[in-house]
C-alpha cells in the first residue's frame, strides 16, 4: 500500500543548495511507488518547479497569507504558490502556532484561501507537553479540528490531508508511542465522522509528524490508520529520506 511521504524544509539551504538535493533526489526516488511531496521555502519553488516537472515529485509552500492580494508587505498568497506549479501548503504547523502565534480562525482561513485557489492542504495539528500530560490530547485536538475545518464542505476534505504533530516531539527526538499515535489516528476519524460523514471519515488522509527519522519511520507507517508521514530535520539527509520515500508498505 503506498503512503503519502512529505518532507518539510523548514527554514534550511540556499536554492543553490536545495538544487543540488533535488537533482539526486529525483534520480533516488523515481521506481518509487509512494506520493511524494517536498515542502520547501519560498525562494526554493522555482527551482523545485523546474527539476520536479515530469517527475514523481510533488512540492509545495509551507504557509501561505490568509488573503489573496493587497497592501501586505513580506506576505504570499495562495495564488503566488499556484502560479509556480506547487501543489501543496502546509497550514497550522506547529512552529506557526506556536512562535507566530497563528490562531484557529487564521489558520482556517488560510484554508479556505488554499482550496479556493486549487491547491492541497497539509493541516497539522497537536498538543503540548502540558497538554498531554493533563489527559487532554485528545480533546485539544478535536477542538483544534472543529476550529480549522469551520466551513469547510465536504467535498473540499479530499483536499486536505491532517497530520498529527504532537508540539513536544517536534524537532525534539522524542516520538509519541506507537499507541498514542494510533489512538490520535482513531480521534480524528471519529472527529470526522461527527463533523461530516463515516463515509468522510473512511477516506481521509492521516499523517504522523514530529521526529520521524530513518530509525522508526517503518514502525510509523505501518500502523493502522496512518496514510504516511510528514519528517522535518530527516528529509534534509538525501541518503536517508530516499530510503524513507522508496520503502515498499
Amino acid at each position: 500500500m503506498k503512503k503519502l511521504i512529505i518532507g518539510n524544509f523548514k527554514m534550511n539551504t540556499t536554492p543553490s543548495e536545495f538544487k543540488s538535493y533535488a537533482m539526486t533526489f529525483v534520480t533516488k526516488v523515481k521506481s518509487s511507488k509512494n506520493d511524494i511531496v517536498l515542502c520547501v521555502p519560498y525562494t526554493h519553488l522555482s527551482v523545485a518547479k523546474e527539476l520536479f516537472d515530469k517527475s514523481n515529485v510533488d512540492f509545495g509552500a509551507q504557509n501561505i497569507s490568509e488573503e489573496e492580494k493587497g497592501a501586505l508587505t513580506g506576505e504570499i498568497s495562495a495564488s503566488m504558490i499556484k502560479d509556480l506549479g506547487a501543489t501543496y501548503t502546509i497550514i497550522g504547523h506547529s512552529e506557526r502556532r506556536t512562535k507566530f502565534k497563528e490562531s484557529d480562525k487564521s489558520i482556517n482561513k488560510k484554508i479556505k484561501t488554499a482550496l479556493a485557489n486549487g491547491l492541497k492542504v497539509l493541516l497539522c495539528v497537536g498538543e503540548n507537553l502540558q497538554t498531554r500530560t493533563n489527559k487532554q490530547a485528545c480533546q485539544f485536538v478535536k477542538k483544534q479540528l472543529d476550529d480549522d475545518l469551520k466551513g469547510i464542505y465536504e467535498n473540499e476534505l479530499e483536499s486536505v490531508i491532517i497530520s498529527y504533530e504532537p508540539i513536544w516531539a517536534v524537532g525534539t527526538g522524542k516520538i509519541a508511542t506507537n499507541g498514542d499515535i494510533k489512538k490520535m489516528a482513531e480521534t480524528i476519524r471519529k472527529e470526522i465522522a461527527y463533523l461530516y460523514s463515516e463515509k468522510a471519515s473512511q477516506k481521509a488522509t492521516i499523517l504522523y509528524g514530529g521526529s520521524v527519522n530513518i530509525n522508526n519511520y517503518k514502525k510509523i507507517l505501518q500502523l493502522e490508520n496512518v496514510n504516511g508521514a510528514l519528517i522535518g530535520g530527516a528529509c534534509l539527509d538525501v541518503d536517508n529520506f530516499s530510503v524513507i520515500a522508496r520503502e515498499k508498505f
